[in-house]
């Protein structure tokens, strides 16, 4: 399943697996810079700046008509939906079990990823015809993933699940792999058709529209919004960024400022009171990813500011501040329970059963009218709600909760 514009920079996407987890040594940014942006105008004349090389128009137009698709599958289990599936033929990897699965880790160096592995784990060990699960984490780096897969493969696995740390880089060692084994790739995809199935939630533009269309609607014309990112040159982030891009230029909203934190609560905080001190008020606040959310909200109380409208995403810190502060916000998501879904795509292809070649998972966003579904009690400050584990067993105490 090649992915366009996926290539990525080694030490961007080490430093930051699924949003988290930041370094400040990264690569440039497609204006030349990493350091803050302000509202420094693009060479359409934007004061969003340029946008992003990274920016499909084709996967933009797609992404953004699946919100609105009716995904198949059963109603009550979203990580085995899917939206506009294409259906592959495995009959060629059909098997009798009992099965020995494989999984290639790009890492659980931090909380989306900790709440995903906890999961998959669930998911295996609620299927008894899995008599071995194999894993392998890579920390991270490239060069310990392409060694783990080539590992893998010499252990007898009969499937192999792959989360790559990169794209370009981990494309060959894939393609690899591939011809010896069934190959699952999920959360971030590869260059290259040769797995059996590519498994992800609908994507980072659907992500980004979603919460600059909120400010459009709940922000006065004219309203000053400051858009917060992580970091430069990773695709999900940049996917974001540019759906949100062109939902502003279209927009009356005065975009003042498109800062980077790094992911730093702290740095957030301290940009965010910057842009208060300078311009009297902020009107709205996008961010490409909901952990230092919470930082943003706090430098407004601070102030003693009202908090204006503003996302975040389904951790449970954000979404108790929501709640707690009476927040006008919003939290588009990225799903952990793709993390159940590799698991049983993988399961799918061994009993020689149709699985899609792109596996589009829903999904949600958490609004004002579902916030408490999405709102766990007695949840870690850092648990992402769209788990799909509140029924597997060990829950909520294998996750962390009371």
């Amino acid at each position: 399943m090649s992915i366009p514009r996926r290539v990525l920079a080694a030490s961007t996407v080490a430093a930051l697996v699924a949003l988290t987890g930041c370094s400040s040594d990264l690569p440039k940014d497609s204006a030349g810079s990493r350091a803050s942006s302000g509202a420094s105008k693009g060479s359409d004349g934007k004061k969003t700046g340029d946008q992003s090389t990274f920016f499909v128009q084709a996967d933009y137009d797609a992404q953004l008509a699946m919100r609105t698709a009716k995904a198949t599958g059963p109603a009550d289990k979203p990580w085995e939906q899917a939206i506009d599936p294409k259906p592959v033929d495995t009959a060629p990897y059909k098997k009798s079990g009992p099965y020995h699965l494989c999984f290639s880790n790009a890492a659980t160096n931090n909380p989306w990823r900790q709440v995903g592995w906890k999961t998959m784990q669930a998911e295996v060990a609620a299927h008894p015809e899995i008599a071995k699960f194999t894993v392998l984490d890579a920390e991270g780096k490239d060069d310990k993933q392409i060694s783990d897969i080539a590992e893998l493969q010499a252990k007898g696995c009969d499937a192999l699940i792959v989360s790559p740390n990169t794209t370009a880089t981990l494309t060959p060692a894939v393609k690899g792999a591939c011809p010896k084994v069934p190959v699952v790739v999920f959360d971030r995809g590869v260059d290259t058709d040769c797995p059996v199935t590519f498994v992800k939630p609908i994507g980072g533009y659907a992500f980004g529209a979603e919460a600059a269309e909120f400010l459009t609607r709940k922000v006065k014309p004219g309203g000053k919004v400051l858009a917060l990112r992580i970091l430069p040159g990773v695709d999900v982030l940049e996917t974001r960024w540019s759906a949100a891009k062109a939902t502003f230029d279209k927009s009356e909203l005065d975009v003042v400022g498109v800062e980077f934190t790094d992911g730093d609560a702290a740095k957030t905080k301290s940009v965010v009171t910057d842009y208060i001190q300078r311009h009297g008020t902020i009107d709205g606040v996008w961010l490409d990813a909901g952990a230092t959310s919470v930082a943003a909200v706090e430098a407004f109380e601070d102030a003693g500011l009202p908090v204006p409208p503003i996302n975040g995403e389904d951790q449970q810190d954000f979404l108790q501040k929501w709640k707690d502060a009476k927040l006008t916000a919003i939290a588009p998501t990225y799903p952990t329970y793709q993390w159940r879904t590799a698991v049983i795509a993988a399961l799918k292809v061994l009993k020689g059963e149709s699985v899609p070649k792109v596996w589009n998972l829903p999904q949600p966003t958490i609004t004002q009218e579902n916030l408490d579904t999405y709102l766990k009690p007695g949840m870690p400050p850092l648990h992402y709600a769209l788990c799909g584990c509140e029924k597997m067993a060990g829950y909520p105490q294998k996750w962390g909760g009371k």
